[in-house]
């Protein structure tokens, strides 16, 4: 008790208290703008504690690390883009509550589940530092594996009524996972002499292209973000709240879900949202199917993203093993200020210990306090027009995207992604399949290879593995099952004969990618693509046969496109082509500019003639909202972020003798 008394002593004194809460500001503007992430925000505040003592230095950083998944709800919910990866499982019933006019009940709920989730977060930090070494020290590298495999066995529950497609959509992404320069065997894979690729495809610029771009195409059609349902009130925030204390057993689940697996080095935060994403849709409850605009779609992926905050927080201070990637940022700060991960930080800096827990408690209320301060306000958004949405987002996403490597190649993948995420939602292929594939791919390899590299295939046998790969399976196969016996019923189904060419050249590409792995890299960089690059093919060809024999039945198609459609897909009612076809030269137009005037220039001249072009009547709207966005932009990556941009081409023409 003593000790818990000096922390808060010491995180008392205004100083402190200041820059924890300018952290939690900080962290909550970082969250709503996409492509930017904690990650990025964490390694620009550092630099700036050298000169404060530790307790003000960790209320800083953990600060803004804590509340990035609380505002990264934002964007997801109003238009279905992740501001962070964190977000993307979030985006399904979130943005579908948003069409529903429901924006502001999915706010309160995803705002309160945050805090809960945080402050659990917190107390399993502050209970579980003591002993957890040994338990961490316990879990083998196969151990980790069987984790992973059943976080990966949840994408057939994620497909809905379509497994297997969610099955080859996971293989899919792990595939994709694996380009670049290979960590075992330090060979070249699928990077076809790109340096840009060595590195692999970002996760933070995969995820905005497959979740944002296809959202932002439906946007366009439907004029606004809800439609005509009525203006958004304090009561809807209110039934958010609601729903989340009726949920208290689902939340407590899914922070413990969050907190514990956080823990765990390796296991990130796309996965855990995931995993707490498939453990809720087992028990829908009432109310719409999940992907349709469950709050329990909501409240269970806020609560564990949030709760893991706190559980990354164990390895770190125990022993300086980062549990995720921003903790790894975070040990950087440890040696700034002189401290050293271990006994020592339960020892005689006990009391920064514990004013770290505080920090992340504190953060979590302040941060979702504010944003149900400011629900009604941000609810309002879904009322505005899509010709002013549109522009606004694309420029984020675009302008976002390049901070991830610098390069005009960010611009190209954020498009190409976004190309791939618009014919998988068509056709319903999964994208939470495909996300969950390739966030998990390069730790399966890792933890595979390293587990038969020690003890063969024996590993297999150890009792912890066996349970959990046991489990896996059994998730696969029951949810097959239950697929056959309800075939019947399958819901609306996409058109055949583009499904058909979609299986065929998934199908190709995994048998491309068997052969080139097999005959091109060495066994330590082959193994895992050889046996990826199988089930890949194995799943797109059933699927491919599944919708031939749909296609050649008619009778059965008539009967089985009546009932509702399952999951995140639902059949497109208005020229979904043309809104694709708009969202990505909108994309390209704004890349254009960027590289041909540069990025403030472009935001101005993008915003303004957009908007123009998609049905404004009058110049002022336009002006005002391009002036506003470009202030934005300014602020935002120039000001604070000290980002260098690429010489635009006008300027190197007019420099041509």
């Amino acid at each position: 008790m003593d000790l818990i008394l000096t922390a808060i002593a010491e995180m008392a004194q205004p100083f402190r208290m200041l820059m924890l809460v300018t952290g939690v500001f900080a962290g909550l503007v970082v969250g709503v703008v996409p492509g930017v992430g904690g990650l990025f925000a964490m390694a620009l505040l550092i630099p700036m504690t050298y000169g404060m003592d530790p307790y003000a230095a960790f209320a800083l950083l953990l600060g803004m690390g804590s509340v990035t998944t609380t505002s990264d709800t934002i964007p997801a919910i109003l238009f279905g883009v992740p501001g962070s990866v964190g977000a993307a499982a979030t985006v399904l019933d979130g943005h579908a509550m948003a069409k529903k006019g429901e924006a502001a009940r999915a706010f309160g709920a995803s705002y309160s589940a945050s805090m809960i989730g945080g402050v659990f977060g917190a107390l399993v930090l502050a209970l579980a530092i003591p002993v957890m070494r040994p338990l961490v020290l316990y879990l083998k590298t196969p151990d980790f594996f069987a984790i992973c495999a059943f976080g990966l066995s949840i994408v057939a529950i994620l497909a809905g009524s379509q497994p297997l497609k969610g099955l080859a959509a996971a293989m899919l992404g792990m595939l994709a996972s694996f380009v670049g320069i290979d960590q075992i065997a330090g060979v070249e894979r699928w990077s076809f002499g790109q340096i840009y690729l060595w590195d692999g495809l970002p996760v933070s610029l995969v995820f905005l292209g497959l979740f944002g771009l296809p959202e932002l195409a439906s946007l366009l059609l439907r004029g606004s973000i809800q439609g005509s349902a009525e203006r958004p009130s304090y009561a809807g925030m209110r039934q958010g709240i609601l729903d989340t204390l009726r949920e208290w057993p689902l939340v407590l689940r899914c922070s413990a879900i969050g907190s514990l697996l956080g823990a765990v080095p390796g296991i990130g935060i796309a996965v855990l949202d995931w995993i707490a994403y498939g453990h809720a849709s087992r028990r829908p409850g009432s109310g719409p199917k999940f992907g349709q605009g469950n709050v329990r779609g909501v409240i269970a992926p806020e609560s564990a993203n949030n709760a893991k905050e706190g559980g990354s927080l164990i390895p770190t201070i125990a022993f300086g093993v980062p549990g995720s990637a921003s903790m790894s940022i975070l040990l950087g700060a440890f040696v700034v200020h002189g401290l050293v991960p271990g006994p020592e930080m339960l020892g005689k800096n006990a009391a920064i210990t514990v004013s770290m827990v505080l920090s992340v408690a504190v953060a979590n209320i302040v941060g979702a306090v504010t944003c149900l301060m400011l629900t009604r306000q941000l609810a309002r958004i879904a009322q505005v027009s899509a010709s002013i949405l549109v522009p606004l987002v694309v420029t984020f996403i675009v302008i976002g995207a390049y901070q991830t490597n610098m390069s005009a190649f960010d611009f190209l993948l954020v498009i190409l992604v976004g190309a791939v995420g618009m014919a998988m939602k068509e056709l319903n292929w999964p994208r939470s399949a495909f996300s969950l594939g390739f966030v998990l791919g390069p730790a399966l390899e890792n933890y595979f290879f390293l587990a038969y590299q020690i003890s063969g295939w024996s590993w297999l046998k150890q009792p912890l593995v066996l349970v959990l790969l046991g489990l896996a399976v059994a998730g696969v196969v029951r949810q097959t099952l239950s697929w056959i016996r309800a075939r019947g019923r399958a819901g609306a189904l996409p058109p055949a004969l583009p499904d058909i060419a979609m299986g065929a050249i998934l199908t190709v590409l995994g048998i491309a990618a068997l052969v080139t792995a097999a005959a091109g890299f060495p066994f330590e960089a082959a193994i895992f693509p050889i046996i990826t690059a199988s089930f890949l093919t194995l799943f797109s060809l059933l699927t491919t046969v599944q919708t031939v024999l749909r296609w050649r039945n008619p009778t059965a198609t008539a009967v089985a496109a009546a009932p509702e459609a399952a999951g995140e897909w639902q059949p497109s009612g208005g020229p979904v082509m043309k809104g694709n076809i708009a969202v990505i030269g909108l994309c390209l137009a704004l890349t254009a500019l960027v590289l041909l005037t540069g990025h403030l220039a472009a935001t101005f001249v993008f915003v303004a003639g957009s908007i123009l072009a998609l049905g404004s009547r009058s110049l002022k709207t336009p002006l005002a909202v391009a002036a506003g966005a470009t202030l934005a932009i300014y602020a935002l990556f120039d000001l604070l972020a000290s980002q260098p941009w690429p010489t635009p081409w006008l300027a190197t023409l007019l420099r041509l003798p």
